[in-house]
C-alpha cells in the first residue's frame, strides 16, 4: 500500500457536491489525483462509489473497490477493472488507497 499525500483530503464527490459545485469538485478530484499519481500507484482502492466514480474522471489509473481488492488477495477473481492489467497479487506496494 502506498501512502498518498494529503489522504485526508476529499476527492470532491461529497454525495450531491460534484453537482452543486462542480468546478470545486473537480480542484479537488484533480488535486487528489495528482497526489495519488505522484505515489506510483498502478491501483487506486477505495470503499466509497461515488470516490471511485468521481476520481475514474480524472485518472487512467484503474480502480477497484476495496472488498474487490481483498477478495482478489484471498484468492478470488481479479477485479474487473485490472482484467488484463499485469499485477502480483502479493505486490501490495504499488496500490493507492483514496478513503
Amino acid at each position: 500500500m502506498r501512502d498518498i499525500a494529503e489522504a485526508h483530503l476529499c476527492c470532491g464527490s461529497a454525495g450531491t457536491y460534484n453537482i452543486m459545485q462542480p468546478g470545486i469538485a473537480r480542484t479537488l478530484r484533480d488535486r487528489k489525483v495528482a497526489n495519488i499519481e505522484r505515489s506510483g500507484a498502478d491501483v487506486i482502492a477505495t470503499g466509497n462509489i461515488g470516490c471511485m466514480t468521481h476520481i475514474a474522471g480524472g485518472t487512467d489509473i484503474p480502480i477497484v473497490h476495496t472488498v474487490e481488492l481483498l477478495d482478489w488477495a484471498y484468492g478470488g477473481p481479479a477485479p474487473e477493472a485490472l482484467k488484463g492489467v499485469h499485477l502480483d497479487v502479493n505486490d501490495s506496494q504499488r496500490i493507492a488507497v483514496a478513503i
